[in-house]
């Protein structure tokens, strides 16, 4: 059965189709894409965690605070954008049901990333937001392998397990299964700069040269901006499939936005930020202005 098309748009100079398995297709008769707005947002909307994982980027912990869900620019995206919603831990925040039902009547494609233990202590209710089309996908974040959220991943098609190169090792545990898996960069920022280590450094060197066996091992690998660069994808590939499949670098379709510190950034690890403002296409130009 074909996937169902939920998004069809033009962005600038290219077209933007998003269909129900979560495939992205960009297309463009120019050399580059030229983007108006943001078609992919990362949008953390709260800093409050309690699981204290020692790599992450985002410092979240128990002290961490739940963002306000009202900010004005969030009624100016433009339908069929992509929030990738996180955190900290995004089901802790006491509005996020509500946001997704205000979002999903806006137009918005909604994913959500979760960590594997925070699923495991929310199948059900992560079960409604999927049934109900209140989310489209699902991130899982596991540090190792996880059975009980490998079956849940096998269950919901849309699921993709996020992995953070140099963290997590049990590929061969996980291959096979017909998963999604996202590969992530690993972030020296946040906690994460204390965290790295010699021996995270050699486990991503062990990754990098296993990674050509596991290619036809799970039904889709792809990779972050940082990952492709750490795991030297454009030279395992060729230029010509990578150029055909990459889609730009931070900050040409996609932004970051933290709504508990009120601001917005290329990305997670920029060190530039600046305050939020009204409308996000403003918001957005400032960010292609900007580089760090």
């Amino acid at each position: 059965m074909p996937h169902k098309l939920i998004a069809l748009y033009q962005n600038g100079n290219y077209l933007v189709k998003l269909y129900s398995d979560g495939t992205k297709i960009k297309q463009t008769g120019a050399d580059n894409f030229i983007a108006e707005f943001p078609d992919s947002i990362d949008l953390k909307i709260t800093n409050y965690c309690d699981k204290n994982c020692p790599m992450c980027h985002e410092g979240s912990s128990t002290l961490g605070e739940h963002a306000q869900l009202d900010a004005e620019f969030l009624a100016t995206l433009k339908r069929g954008t992509e929030l990738a919603i996180g955190g900290g831990n995004p089901l802790s925040h006491p509005q996020l049901e509500q946001f997704l039902e205000r979002m999903s009547a806006q137009g918005i494609i909604c994913n959500l990333t979760v960590n594997e233990k925070h699923l495991l202590e929310n199948k059900e209710r992560i079960s409604h937001l999927i049934r109900n089309k209140l989310i489209y996908g699902l991130g899982i974040s596991m540090q190792s392998y996880n059975e009980q959220a490998v079956e849940f991943a096998r269950c919901y098609p849309n699921t993709v397990l996020h992995l953070i190169n140099g963290v997590f090792m049990d590929y061969d545990k996980i291959a096979d299964k017909g998963l999604r898996i996202l590969i992530l960069g690993y972030k020296k920022f946040g906690r994460g700069n204390a965290y790295f280590s010699p021996e995270i450094e050699n486990q991503i060197a062990i990754t990098k040269k296993k990674l050509p066996s596991l290619f036809g091992k799970f039904r889709l690998i792809s990779f972050d901006n940082l990952a492709l660069e750490q795991l030297g994808i454009k030279e395992l590939i060729g230029t010509k499939e990578y150029d055909n499949m990459y889609m730009g670098d931070d900050g040409e379709g996609s932004m970051y936005i933290d709504l508990v510190a009120e601001s917005f950034a290329r990305s997670s690890t920029s060190t530039k930020r600046y305050p939020l403002e009204t409308e996000i296409t403003k918001m957005f130009k400032k960010i292609q202005l900007i580089r760090g």
